[in-house]
C-alpha cells in the first residue's frame, strides 16, 4: 500500500485529494503492526486487555479545600508569581535533569499522557483518537501510573482521552492526588462537559492549566468542537483564572472547512488574553480499524486549498512575529506548508519515548500519540521496554510523516543556547506571563 495521497475525482470532476488509511512507511507500518503477542493489545481492540493492578484506588478528594472570596482571589501578579513558580518546578527542574550526563540513557519523562478514556462524546471527522467500544482506565491502574511517573522524576502529566471528562469524578480524584504530589496537572477537553461545578472541582483540585479545543465558532457537522456550544462554560472557566490560579489556552487544527474560522479563533485568543497553538489536519499514521471517515472526508486538505492554507500560515506568523501568544515555535509553522503537501523536509529532534509517553487506557505505554494503536511492546506501567536504537530508527521513518505540535515543541527545548535566551527574554519581562515558545 502507497503512503502517497490517491487522486480521484470529485462530483465535479475536480481531483481530490484521497489520503490512504495510514500515511507511514509500508515496512515501519508492518514492523509495530505486528501480531499481538502476550502482552501486547490487539489491533482491533487496543485499550480493552492489559495488566490489570491490584491494590485500591484514590483517596476521596477534600472539597471544597478552603473558602472563596473575591476578596481571597490572586491579584495579577500574584496569578503571575505562581504560575511562574509551578511551571518552573513542574517544567524546567525535570528539563535540566534530563540534561546531565547521568540521566541522558535513562527514561526521564519531561511530560506524560495519561489516558483516562478512548472514548469521546464527539465525532470530529478528522479524528481517530477515540472509540466508544475501549473501557476506560480503573482507579488502581491511575493510581499506579502517578506513583510510578512520581518515581521517576516526572511532574508535568496530561489526563487524556477521547474526552476525559466523560468521567469528571475520576479525573477530579487524579487532579487532586497528582497535584498534592506535585504535579502540574494538564487537562485538554472540548469544553462541553466542563460545566461550572466541573470547573470549580478541579480548579480546587489543584488544576495547572486548561486546553481548550475550538476548530470553529459555528458548531459543524464535521467540526462539532465550536465555541458556539460550549461558551457559558468557556466564559466561567476564564472567569475563575484567579480564584483558582490556572492559566487557560485555546488549540485549533487547520481543516479544509475553517480555514476562515482560524482567524477568529486567534482574534478570540488576543481578546481574551490567552495563548493558543495550532496543528495541522493529517490523516492516520497508523491504520484504525474503528475510524469511519476515511471516505469523502470535507475536513483533509486537497492540492486546491494548498495556497490558502499557506496564506493563513503567513498570516499567523506574522502574528507570532508581533507578539501574540502563539505556542507553536516559527519552524514549526513554515514547516506545516511541507507537511500538508506530504513530507516535512527538516528532520527534527522527536523526543517521544525519551521525554514524553503515552499511558493507555490498559496501563501499556507507547511514545507518542500517533503510536498509541500500534502492537508493538513498549512495556506497560512499572516495566518500560523503551530502546534508544528501535526509537531512533523509527524517527528516521515517522519524523517525515509527522509533525506532532506537542512533541515537537518539546524537542526544540532540547537546545540549551535557545532555552538560555528565552529564559533571558522572559526575565526582562519580568515574567509576566509567558511569550513565545522556546
Amino acid at each position: 500500500m502507497s503512503t502517497q495521497t490517491r487522486m480521484k475525482p470529485d462530483t465535479d470532476g475536480v481531483p481530490v485529494a484521497k489520503p490512504e488509511s495510514y500515511r507511514i512507511d509500508v515496512q515501519l507500518h508492518d514492523v509495530l503492526m505486528d501480531e499481538a503477542g502476550p502482552n501486547r493489545p490487539n489491533r482491533k481492540t487496543v485499550g480493552l486487555k492489559g495488566p490489570e493492578p491490584e491494590g485500591e484506588g484514590f483517596p476521596e478528594p477534600v472539597y471544597p479545600q478552603r473558602t472563596y472570596s473575591e476578596e481571597t482571589e490572586l491579584t495579577k501578579t500574584e496569578y503571575q508569581r505562581k504560575n511562574a513558580l509551578r511551571t518552573w518546578g513542574a517544567w524546567g527542574k525535570p528539563y535540566f535533569a534530563s540534561r546531565s550526563l547521568k540521566n541522558r540513557k535513562e527514561l526521564r519523562p519531561i511530560i506524560a499522557y495519561l489516558f483516562t478514556d478512548y472514548k469521546c462524546n464527539l465525532d470530529c471527522h478528522y479524528c481517530w483518537a477515540y472509540n466508544n467500544a475501549v473501557k476506560g482506565i480503573s482507579e488502581p491502574m491511575a493510581k499506579k501510573s502517578v506513583d510510578w511517573l512520581d518515581s521517576i522524576g516526572n511532574r508535568v502529566l496530561a489526563l487524556m482521552g477521547g474526552e476525559p471528562l466523560l468521567r469528571p469524578d475520576l479525573v477530579h480524584k487524579i487532579t487532586y492526588y497528582a497535584a498534592k504530589k506535585g504535579f502540574f496537572v494538564y487537562l485538554p477537553t472540548n469544553g462541553r462537559l466542563m460545566r461550572p461545578d466541573v470547573i470549580d472541582r478541579l480548579g480546587d483540585a489543584g488544576l495547572a492549566t486548561v486546553n481548550i479545543a475550538l476548530d470553529s465558532i459555528p458548531v459543524k457537522p464535521s467540526l462539532p468542537k465550536a465555541l458556539d456550544a460550549i461558551r457559558g462554560n468557556f466564559d466561567y472557566l476564564l472567569k475563575q483564572q484567579h480564584r483558582y490560579g490556572y492559566t487557560v489556552a485555546i488549540n485549533t487544527n487547520i481543516c479544509r472547512n475553517n480555514i476562515d474560522e482560524v482567524r477568529g479563533l486567534a482574534e478570540l485568543a488576543v481578546e481574551r488574553n490567552i495563548a493558543i497553538d495550532f496543528h495541522i489536519n493529517e490523516a492516520p499514521m497508523l491504520e484504525q480499524d474503528h475510524f469511519e471517515h476515511y471516505d469523502e472526508n470535507e475536513t483533509y486538505l486537497r492540492p486546491q486549498d494548498y495556497e490558502r492554507v499557506d496564506e493563513l500560515l503567513d498570516w499567523i506568523i506574522e502574528r507570532h512575529e508581533g507578539g501574540q501568544r502563539i505556542v507553536n515555535p516559527l519552524s514549526h509553522l513554515h514547516e506545516m506548508k511541507n507537511l500538508m503537501r506530504g513530507e516535512v523536509k527538516q528532520q527534527w529532534n522527536c523526543r517521544a519515548g525519551h521525554n514524553m509517553l503515552i499511558i493507555r487506557v490498559d496501563g501499556t505505554l507507547a511514545p507518542c500519540f500517533p503510536m498509541y494503536s500500534a502492537t508493538h511492546d513498549w512495556g506497560s506501567v512499572g516495566d518500560h521496554k523503551f530502546d534508544h536504537e528501535q526509537l531512533d530508527e523509527m524517527k528516521e521513518v515517522c519524523t517525515k510523516r509527522c509533525l506532532s505540535t506537542c512533541n515537537y515543541i518539546l524537542g526544540f527545548c532540547y537546545n540549551t543556547r535557545r532555552v538560555a535566551w528565552w529564559g533571558m527574554k522572559q526575565a526582562m519581562r519580568g515574567f509576566k506571563g509567558v511569550s513565545g515558545s522556546f
